[in-house]
């Protein structure tokens, strides 16, 4: 038992460093696209730089032996604009998000990783970054939603804001996504990820494991079906259906005891 353990453990952390050399070596090679795509401007360039993402996270996924799968319960107009939403729960939510929204998009990521040496510069580029410890820049991230959303660019929130480190579906989201979507008359687009955390733990990145990947797009919500419904309640409508869908689907951090608890 103990070889074994020894040997698995070497194999994690081979297929780990594989993977993240091959991140790198993808996005070096990416360098002379996403150099000219700067040079296009944010709106054009960015466009073109997460096409190029899009078919680079679908083919890394697979050489990683991670097949992502996206299922549909409805399937979003390709001309319409939406703000995406999805559940937040491991490191590989980045790349698996870019793998299974085929809009034009922009996320919103968290203002830290702009001190990364050279990824910061390409972090600035096509993300729009948010400290949500400061009020004044959670106001300023909120305006170049707007901005974005104004060009007829979808956007992307994890609404939770960090990892859900809980026992739950979901933790408790933030209102942002669900006031622009009040405000700006967008559907706001659901989808679950169902084996994130089984792939890559958010403990730290040396949890990489292959295995299948899976995201399903729910029902959209739309301001305009509840005329009166606040952001909040918007926000409780999108958590809830999310929340049944991955208690359908036995999503692995539930806890076996979640039901009882919440029954009393």
């Amino acid at each position: 038992m103990a070889l074994l353990r020894y040997l698995l453990f070497a194999f994690q952390v081979v297929y780990c460093l594989y993977a993240m050399l091959l991140f790198s070596c993808i996005i070096l090679l990416l360098s002379p696209c996403l150099l000219v795509c700067f040079f296009m401007g944010r709106i054009k360039g960015g466009n073109i730089m997460y096409r190029i993402f899009r078919i680079c996270a679908k083919i890394y996924l697979v050489l990683i032996g991670i097949p992502h799968r996206t299922s549909y319960e409805s399937r979003p107009d390709p001309d319409e604009q939406y703000i995406f939403i999805a559940n937040h729960i491991a490191y590989l939510d980045a790349v698996i998000i870019i793998a299974s929204v085929q809009h034009d998009f922009r996320p919103i990521g968290k203002y830290e990783l702009l001190r990364v040496p050279i990824f910061g510069m390409l972090y600035k580029f096509c993300v729009v970054t948010v400290n949500r410890s400061s009020a004044e820049d959670r106001a300023r991230s909120l305006n170049d939603l707007r901005k974005i959303l104004a060009r007829g660019i979808s956007i992307v929130v994890f609404p939770e804001g960090t990892f859900n480190m809980r026992d739950t579906p979901l933790k408790e989201m933030y209102d942002g996504a669900f006031k622009l979507a009040v405000e700006m008359g967008k559907k706001i687009q659901p989808i679950v990820f169902l084996d994130a955390f089984d792939r890559m733990h958010y403990r730290h990145w040396f949890t990489l494991t292959p295995g299948r990947s899976r995201a399903i797009y729910l029902h959209p919500i739309d301001p305009a079906d509840h005329p009166e419904a606040d952001a909040k309640q918007l926000k409780e409508m999108a958590a809830q259906q999310m929340a049944e869908k991955l208690i359908e689907y036995k999503a692995s951090w539930i806890a076996n005891d979640y039901f009882t608890r919440n029954a009393k």
